[in-house]
């Protein structure tokens, strides 16, 4: 039986679903997530950007799929101070460094995005699944959705 993927999602494939730019591999990856092919994975930092000012019909795109939700919790948040130790991305950019954690520690087998300059990009994904490696947490798979999809053909 094949192995049921976790992937955790952040805010821009979920609002990727609306962008003509990212439109048709999001909506292939969301009814991939219907019909249990995989299984998404977010957390509360996902709906608390969600709500810092995402459309209505944003929010309301993600209550289409089932998902598993976490909590944000103090291990997180820890490891995402030591990417930014590292200075893997600036002050401002925290809440990406969020989600990299929580995916690392949640375990996911991958998580997607379309935020090509702070996580989908090469040299940072070296930086970030360095520091996990020095903090003794597995590497992350980090993939936009059409790198996932070309594995489901």
């Amino acid at each position: 039986m094949k192995k049921v993927l976790r992937i955790y999602i952040e805010n821009s494939v979920i609002g990727g679903y609306f962008d003509k730019e990212f439109e048709t591999s999001t909506k292939k990856l969301f009814e991939l997530f219907r019909t249990g092919v995989y299984k998404p994975v977010i957390s509360a930092h996902v709906i608390a950007e969600l709500d810092k000012g995402a459309p209505d019909y944003v929010k309301k795109n993600l209550e289409t799929i089932e998902y598993e939700k976490h909590v944000v919790n103090e291990e997180m948040k820890t490891l995402a101070k030591a990417y930014m130790a590292e200075q893997i991305v600036s002050d401002n950019y925290y809440d990406d460094a969020l989600h990299i954690a929580i995916a690392t520690i949640l375990g996911v087998d991958v998580l997607v995005s379309f935020n090509f300059r702070h996580i989908v990009n090469l040299d940072r994904i070296k930086l970030f699944n360095a520091v996990n490696l020095k903090e003794r947490y597995n590497m992350l798979e980090i993939r936009t959705p059409q790198e996932v999809l070309k594995n489901d053909d």
